[in-house]
């Protein structure tokens, strides 16, 4: 009898530990969308810089729209060959992506996600506008002294092309520091790096640095001239909207 009680017991202080531990990860998640949405909306431009195994560099320049954590929009304005390439990011799951010498925009459907933006080392995927707590299970693997990092596995009803992303998020501003995504066979895939700096009351991402491993190539996206709450009308996140160049 003695034996069952502490069995039991174990059993019992078992269960507590690892449902404050699935807790814990919710909320550090919770808290790091909250860092990576913020404000009412948010507009900024970006310098990207693309960066082959040989070193060599193609540099283009984009504008961004983004509304709470649901609509973006992403539209290249240099150099002249890619100005006009926009992507819309949609509450649903629906995307859209622009291409002037076609003229119409094309809807992008969630079996093509995985594929590439405009040539770039991020995917529609990277680029889709959704909390990372509405797409993807947590798990608390280990805690520093300075960082949390959580396992996210993409949950049963989610269209992922990653099996699972390793997240590094730092422990008193909740921004994400690294994101290591892993394909559908569980193999390295990407390495996402990010610097982030304050403005105001809101902590802002001003670069990341996208690592295809396969590919041995990498795109850093710069943000600049990063602005919040500016009172961006619905009207910017249309299709109509899109396709004007």
């Amino acid at each position: 009898m003695k034996t069952l009680k502490i069995m039991i017991t174990l059993l019992f202080t078992s269960f507590l530990a690892n449902t404050t531990f699935a807790e814990d990860a919710g909320t550090i998640l919770r808290e790091m969308d909250e860092v990576l949405f913020a404000g009412e909306d948010q507009t900024s431009n970006i310098r990207m810089i693309l960066t082959d195994r040989n070193g060599n560099e193609r540099v283009r320049e984009a504008q961004v729209w983004q509304k709470g954590s649901s609509k973006r929009l992403f539209r290249f304005t240099a150099p002249a060959a890619e100005a006009g390439i926009a992507f819309l990011s949609l509450p649903d799951d629906v995307m859209y992506l622009y291409m002037p010498a076609y003229g119409r925009e094309r809807r992008i459907a969630s079996h093509v996600k995985n594929q590439s933006f405009a040539g770039t080392d991020f995917s529609y995927e990277d680029l889709e506008v959704e909390k990372y707590v509405n797409r993807f299970t947590p798990k608390l693997l280990e805690e520093t002294d300075e960082t949390y990092i959580l396992e996210l596995t993409p949950l049963p009803d989610m269209r992922s092309d990653y099996s699972k992303i390793i997240a590094h998020i730092h422990k008193t501003h909740y921004y994400p520091l690294k994101m290591e995504s892993f394909d559908r066979g569980g193999q390295p895939f990407k390495v996402a790096e990010y610097t982030f700096r304050k403005q105001e009351d809101y902590w802002y991402t001003a670069e990341i640095k996208m690592t295809n491993l396969r590919r041995d190539h990498n795109t850093r996206m710069i943000f600049e001239g990063v602005a919040f709450d500016t009172g961006l009308d619905d009207s910017v996140f249309s299709v109509r909207n899109l396709t004007r160049h």
